[in-house]
């Protein structure tokens, strides 16, 4: 069976990202073992937390190199939360550089009259890559589940696959470029539409994306 690495580094709910996963038909292992992770079929980076103990804890265990090695070598990659603001170059929350993996910075909303920071509940997606295979099955504008008060700015727009507006403030929701897709929502939390999300994850196990 083909088994997905959900890369353990003390930053979030690893099991509620399993049990997504599984769910969905996959078979996962929670790690930090750079070997195991490179081994691994497929990779979700999940994480709830802040940016620079995120980022000083992969590479404390090590994982930073693995990581960009798994996202070049094609095989199917799933950031969540965190474990996408974490791919950019740095974040207005912390000090740390990033993963660089994506050019671009992670912002803070900022403040309007009558919304609320953090951006926590429900929302709709905006698709800016309808094809994206992750969007496979759902409808036009799902919702979704965010809980975040900062959010990536890449350099390149046509990386974004999904926005969502938050005040007056439109932000990309998603990104995705051949086998690297990530989230800022939480698929796990997320109902039908995340269980669907997950299981579109799930099937380029079978059908990888090309690079």
């Amino acid at each position: 069976m083909p088994i997905i690495a959900v890369v353990d580094y003390d930053m979030g709910n690893l099991h509620s990202a399993c049990k997504g996963l599984e769910n969905a038909g996959a078979t996962t292992k929670i790690t930090d073992v750079a070997a195991e992770i490179e081994q691994a079929d497929a990779v979700v980076l999940p994480g709830v937390g802040s940016f620079d103990p995120a980022v000083q804890h992969l590479r404390s265990r090590g994982l930073e190199e693995p990581i960009k090695r798994v996202i070049a070598s094609g095989k199917p990659f799933l950031g969540i939360c965190l474990g996408l603001q974490i791919l950019f170059e740095g974040s207005e929350e912390g000090k740390e550089p990033g993963l660089g993996i994506i050019p671009g910075k992670v912002r803070r909303f900022q403040p309007e009259p009558d919304i609320r920071i953090p951006h926590m509940g429900w929302n709709h997606l905006e698709f800016t890559q309808p094809d994206c295979p992750l969007w496979m099955q759902l409808s036009e504008n799902p919702q979704v589940y965010f809980v975040h008060s900062y959010y990536v700015e890449p350099v390149d727009p046509a990386i974004r696959a999904a926005t969502v507006t938050h005040g007056s403030q439109q932000i990309t929701a998603a990104i995705a470029r051949d086998n690297m897709m990530a989230v800022q929502f939480h698929p796990e939390k997320s109902s039908t539409a995340g269980l669907q999300i997950l299981s579109n994850f799930v099937t380029l196990l079978k059908t990888p994306v090309s690079v």
